[in-house]
């Protein structure tokens, strides 16, 4: 399906690390941090991300606020990420593919099990920015009342005019082969990098 070019997608994640951010037992995602960024920001379809406060260089979308699953974990602050794609495929590509991909591989080392959804996904108008709390606020419902258009996951997606969509998955694999032409270094690079 061709992306609504009057539409973005925007995507809100969160998680909780094993340790303190700047402990061993996280350094591997550390490290990864920066490349991670980079690839997005090389990824057929991305549109913008939020920085984070005192970030230079990206702006951060309104005050950094978390969702209510970190209560109880001991931490002020917890990895998440805010950003707008231009389709739900284009997402999909880099989520799981590449340098994002290597990440992933290794989660599990550096973050807890989650009882809550890894992600939210809703649309937005193009040129409108979603702040920090509008992803808070919807990974919550995704929790509590499971998938809607007003909140999704790429389990269960919707399109821009708020229908079922069914994902272009040959679509993904074009998308994933346009972005490993641009990404060969940071892949290489990622996978020097210890866990």
């Amino acid at each position: 399906m061709p992306a609504d070019a009057r539409k973005h997608l925007a995507m809100y994640n969160f998680g909780l690390h094993v340790a303190a951010y700047e402990s061993p037992e996280v350094e591997g995602f550390r490290l990864r941090e920066a490349a991670n960024f980079e690839a997005a920001a090389r990824a057929h379809g991305f549109v913008g991300r939020s920085g984070y406060a005192g970030e230079p260089d990206t702006a951060c979308w309104g005050e950094q606020v978390f969702p209510r699953f970190i209560e109880g974990s001991g931490f002020q602050t917890a990895p998440s990420s805010l950003s707008l794609w231009a389709d739900i495929e284009s997402l999909m590509a880099f989520t799981y593919s590449g340098v994002h991909a290597d990440a992933l591989k290794y989660g599990r080392y550096w973050n807890v099990r989650q009882s809550w959804p890894p992600l939210v996904l809703w649309w937005v108008e193009a040129g409108a920015v979603p702040i920090w709390r509008d992803g808070v606020e919807r990974l919550e419902h995704l929790n509590d009342y499971g998938a809607s258009p007003r909140a999704f996951s790429f389990k269960q997606p919707y399109g821009p005019d708020g229908q079922p969509l069914e994902i272009d998955r040959p679509r993904i694999k074009d998308i994933v082969a346009l972005n490993a032409a641009t990404q060969g270094e940071l892949l290489a690079h990622v996978m020097t990098l210890k866990v």
